[in-house]
């Protein structure tokens, strides 16, 4: 089977997924702008679309940039996909697409969409139009919504965490009671095979991905404790008093604002019961506190 993905094999996601596929298929990465190269050189069964652009905590990206990449190139990705004679098409949305900070239950594919940054926004603009489309005689398409995906590489808010303990700096948000989904690199490129192996039972529409199980904050904090052995402080701060140095980071580079407080620390559980049941899952490779001891111990390193 031939795969083409798009999107550079030198990113997070890309790099894993690259050495996973690598000894069950022919596969391909390449970025948009080979176009050429692909019409004359390569022929794919699945196009699977991993261009886009993640979440900018440093505020220099525009509302335009997210638009481009995450919903200009999904169209032109799609269209790819239409031209070629690939009969699957998989395309790596997020979360994000319908929820950013937190849920009240847990949340199934049919969730009302409230995306609220340029991010999130660009991200559900892209499913809008995908859905939109008619799909030619003999052709699939499927929507993936992974929570926060990590792994050795990953530079998001565990591996801030990370640092924050392993520094020394005394964690202060024990009083905040939270569950979260997450997704290890793991686990996601297990789901991405079996939807190749199994293609033929998948229906066209969206899946969420996650792990089985859900983790807190301060679960974390005892993992990397574990992890690392160091003997990191707790410090249980009122609430108030987190919210208020949060802001603080707003203005500056201190490590804490209050867009990474809400990521730690709010509830945003994701079931991945669909996809399970269509692909016949009973186990996941990693349960979520493995895939987590695995990033953390690739900090390590």
């Amino acid at each position: 089977m031939k795969v083409l993905v798009l999107g550079g094999n030198n990113g997070f996601i890309g790099s894993h997924l690259s050495k996973s596929l690598a000894t069950s298929f022919d596969c391909k990465f390449v970025s948009m702008r080979n176009f050429d190269w692909l019409r004359d050189n390569f022929s794919p069964n699945c196009v699977i679309n991993l261009v886009g652009k993640a979440h900018d905590f440093t505020g220099s990206a525009k509302e335009e940039d997210f638009y481009f990449a995450n919903y200009e190139l999904a169209k032109k990705a799609f269209q790819l996909f239409v031209a070629s004679p690939a009969n699957l098409f998989i395309h790596i949305s997020s979360l994000a697409a319908i929820e950013e900070i937190e849920a009240p239950a847990s949340l199934s594919e049919i969730a009302t969409y409230n995306s609220v940054t340029p991010y999130g926004k660009s991200k559900r603009a892209a499913e809008e139009w995908l859905l939109e489309q008619t799909l030619p005689m003999g052709k699939k398409m499927i929507i993936l919504r992974p929570p926060m995906v990590h792994g050795a590489g990953d530079k998001g808010n565990l591996n801030q965490l990370y640092k924050l303990v392993s520094n020394g700096i005394p964690y202060p948000l024990v009083k905040f009671k939270n569950k979260r989904s997450f997704l290890s690199i793991e686990n996601f490129c297990f789901f991405i095979e079996q939807i190749l192996i199994k293609r033929d039972k998948m229906e066209s529409g969206i899946y969420h991905l996650a792990d089985d199980e859900t983790l807190s904050s301060n679960e974390i904090v005892k993992l990397i404790k574990e992890e690392t052995g160091f003997n990191t402080p707790c410090l249980p701060l009122p609430k108030s008093v987190i919210r208020w140095v949060s802001k603080i980071g707003d203005r500056t580079t201190f490590p804490l604002n209050t867009w990474r407080l809400k990521k730690l620390t709010s509830n945003l559980v994701v079931s991945n019961k669909k996809i399970k049941v269509a692909l016949s899952i009973q186990r996941l490779p990693r349960t979520a506190k493995e895939g987590l001891r695995e990033t953390i111990r690739s900090f390590k390193e």
